[in-house]
């Protein structure tokens, strides 16, 4: 391994949920992922180790990839399979090949965090404009969360949309940052963000 190789995000989702699964599914160029699914997020530095690592990763086992992306600072894959043991034993390959443990990877940190209630009618329809999933109804509460590195805001939305029934409206995880939208009403969408903070807080890793 490259002395310069940082192991960025290793963000395991056991199980996909509804509508994050559905809004993968509009944005992925792989293969197409759907609910109940396990997934595996691998973020990296060179961004162009990416695709040697995603060539460990599916020769492993049966597990297929969705996403191999590689933008101006980091690269980014990510594999999902109806199997948790396939993703796994996937992961554990990448990490073994690599000469590294899961604990090398970044820990998550929370660059903002925002609930803004009573959403008002012309900045639902401006925001509607760019979402890729639900749209915001006027008067609900919105949920706006970054997180660095990028790939775990994946894990953020899958926790919070398995502890309440929000609506997802959209996620980016490449870049320096993460970003989340979530909307609902008010008490729905504080026990998403406690979720989401919640699963983001236990991801053991480096500073």
């Amino acid at each position: 391994m490259a002395d310069d190789f940082q192991l960025r995000a290793y963000c395991y989702l056991d199980r996909m949920q509804p509508q994050y699964a559905a809004f993968v599914g509009t944005i992925t160029q792989g293969d197409l992922p759907i609910e109940g699914m396990a997934s595996l997020y691998v973020e990296m530095a060179p961004g162009n180790w990416v695709f040697r690592v995603v060539d460990i990763a599916v020769k492993a086992t049966d597990a297929k990839p969705g996403a191999q992306i590689v933008e101006r600072e980091f690269g980014m894959f990510e594999i999902h399979s109806l199997s948790q043991e396939d993703v796994i034993q996937a992961g554990q390959m990448v990490l073994q090949q690599l000469g590294l443990k899961v604990t090398d990877r970044k820990k998550p940190e929370i660059a903002s965090l925002q609930v803004i209630t009573n959403v008002n009618p012309y900045q639902a329809q401006l925001l509607n404009r760019f979402a890729r999933g639900m749209m915001l109804v006027p008067g609900q509460t919105m949920l706006v969360m970054e997180c660095a590195p990028a790939a775990y805001i994946n894990l953020a939305a899958n926790e919070a949309e398995k502890a309440a029934p929000v609506s997802l409206m959209h996620i980016s995880s490449v870049g320096r940052f993460g970003r989340l939208w979530m909307a609902g009403t008010e008490a729905d969408i504080l026990a998403a963000r406690d979720a989401a903070v919640a699963a983001l807080n236990a991801v053991e890793g480096s500073p």
